[in-house]
């Protein structure tokens, strides 16, 4: 089996996954070796980023990848499926996910300190969207939910990894708030 068929196993098998999938698993599956299963991976990623293709080979933590459409083609995309039930996010349903992503595992009583409003509505419509899901309980009283943000909120936002989230402050510590204003205003400068 030569290099372009490999890239085609390799592409075929993404495009049917649909979801992130580990570079061993895929190296198993085409019966090589993990580190030529992410020499292939890393190549057709290039080739997808030097073509501008429509198509974009995500690298996720965990040594996972997807194959995705690419963002600058989202919206042709959408008019193309049609997807006009699914309503943009509010501003609280994407406070709720800053409040999530930058701090997680968070239970639901933080973020609603954080927001300073209950926020039980729209955590459950995160949920019912995939951006977020349950991540246990935390060691606290009562042994809480905790929630973190999932590979869907990722890709939705066009993120690799949580690293990859904008700072919340400067490198000026001058400009991060004092200790005594309420975080809820560093969540309203997020959104």
């Amino acid at each position: 089996m030569n290099e372009r068929q490999k890239l085609g196993m390799m592409e075929a098998m993404l495009f049917a996954n649909g979801e992130p999938v580990e570079a061993a698993r895929l190296a198993e599956a085409m019966r090589i070796e993990a580190d030529q299963a992410r020499e292939l991976l890393q190549t057709l990623q290039s080739e997808y980023d030097a073509r501008e293709s429509g198509m974009v080979l995500l690298h996720f933590d965990g040594d996972r990848w997807q194959l995705s459409t690419r963002p600058y083609y989202g919206e042709v995309v959408k008019r193309i499926l049609d997807t006009r039930h699914n309503a943009p996010l509010s501003p609280a349903a994407l406070e709720v996910l800053a409040v999530i992503a930058y701090n997680q595992p968070v239970s639901r009583s933080f973020i609603e300190q954080v927001r300073g409003v209950d926020s039980s509505s729209t955590v459950a419509k995160l949920l019912e969207r995939g951006l977020i899901e349950e991540a246990g309980r935390l060691d606290l009283p009562g042994k809480p939910v905790a929630f973190r943000v999932t590979d869907t909120f990722l890709r939705v936002f066009g993120l690799g990894s949580l690293a990859d989230l904008p700072p919340l402050h400067e490198d000026d510590p001058q400009a991060a708030p004092p200790d005594n204003e309420p975080q809820q205003m560093e969540m309203e400068n997020l959104v």
